[in-house]
C-alpha cells in the first residue's frame, strides 16, 4: 500500500469517528453537547484536525444525518420485506416510527437541524433518495401519482414523530393512527 492510500484511508477512519462520537454525544446528551472541541477531545485529535475534515459543526450533522438515512431506508426496507399490500404500508409506516424513536438525535439530525442536505431537488444526495423510494415502493399501488403520495405518506409519519416526540397527542393511539393513514393511502388512489 502506497503513502497516499494508507493517508487516505486513515483520513476515512477519523472522519469515521468524528461522525460516531457525534452520534454518541447527541443520542447521550443532547445536539447542544456536540461541539467541536468536545468532538476533538472524544477522538483525541486537535480541533484544526476536525476542520480539515468538515467545514463546522453542520457538515458534521449532515454526515450524521446521512448515516440516519441510509439506516432509515435499509428499516424501511426490511419493514416491506415479504409483504405487499395494507401491511405493506403498515408496516414501513411502524418501522419509521419506530426508527425515530429509537434514534431521537438521530432523526433530528435528519429531519431538524440545518444541514445542506436538500430534497426534491436535481442534486438530492442518493442516501436522501433511498428512504424516499422505500416509501414509495409501498405506496405505488395504491396511487397515480407516486410523488404526492409519497410526499403525504412521509409527512403524516413526520407528523406523527413530532406530536408524539412533544407529547402532544396519546402514544396509546399509534396503531389506531397508523391504520388511518393506511386507509386513507389505500383509498386515496382509488
Amino acid at each position: 500500500m502506497g503513502i497516499a492510500e494508507r493517508k487516505d484511508r486513515q483520513r476515512a477512519e477519523r472522519e469515521r469517528r468524528i461522525v460516531a462520537a457525534a452520534r454518541v454525544i447527541a443520542e447521550r446528551e443532547g445536539w447542544n453537547a456536540v461541539t467541536i472541541r468536545r468532538l476533538a477531545d472524544e477522538i483525541e485529535h486537535s480541533q484544526p484536525v476536525l476542520y480539515s475534515h468538515f467545514e463546522n459543526r453542520d457538515a458534521i450533522v449532515a454526515a450524521v444525518a446521512l448515516e440516519g438515512f441510509r439506516d432509515i431506508a435499509a428499516a424501511l426496507r426490511e419493514a416491506a420485506g415479504g409483504s405487499t399490500g395494507r401491511n405493506a404500508i403498515k408496516n414501513v409506516a411502524t418501522a419509521y416510527l419506530a426508527f425515530a424513536h429509537r434514534n431521537p438525535a438521530l432523526y433530528e439530525a435528519m429531519f431538524t437541524l440545518p444541514t445542506d442536505l436538500r430534497f426534491a431537488e436535481a442534486g438530492t444526495r442518493p442516501e436522501l433518495r433511498a428512504g424516499f423510494e422505500a416509501l414509495a415502493a409501498v405506496v405505488t399501488p395504491f396511487c397515480v401519482d407516486v410523488d404526492i403520495a409519497t410526499e403525504s405518506f412521509w409527512a403524516a409519519l413526520h407528523g406523527l414523530v413530532e406530536l408524539e416526540r412533544s407529547g402532544r397527542i396519546r402514544l396509546g393511539a399509534r396503531s389506531e393512527r397508523i391504520a388511518l393513514i393506511v386507509r386513507a393511502m389505500v383509498v386515496s388512489g382509488k
